[in-house]
């Protein structure tokens, strides 16, 4: 059995922390695209009025602090419903104007 040397496992240990936050970075692009719709008839989307389109031009999921998704993308992720993606179109009661 090979013994390392203190070069070697700090050189290893260097390389395996570039590496770690760019699998990070690729994991939750993966688990944002791959992540179940909100369903308006659910319990919380329901109570909460939930609708996939919003009525109103101003206030929009996209731009709202709650959404944590791509502005630019259909779907993203929002804090109120954790696990499940929201449309950026969409609108609930908890909307809150997103601060620049």
């Amino acid at each position: 059995m090979k013994t390392m040397t203190r070069r070697e496992v700090l050189r290893l240990a260097g390389g395996a922390t570039a590496i770690i936050p760019l699998a990070m970075l690729t994991t939750h692009q993966a688990v944002a695209t791959d992540m179940p719709q909100v369903d308006p008839e659910d319990a919380t989307a329901k109570a909460l009025g939930y609708v996939h389109a919003s009525e109103n031009a101003e206030q929009l999921c996209n731009n709202c602090q709650l959404y944590t998704g791509e502005a630019e993308a259909e779907w993203g992720q929002c804090t109120i419903f954790p696990g499940k993606s929201v449309n950026a179109q969409g609108w609930c009661k908890s909307w809150v104007k997103k601060m620049a």
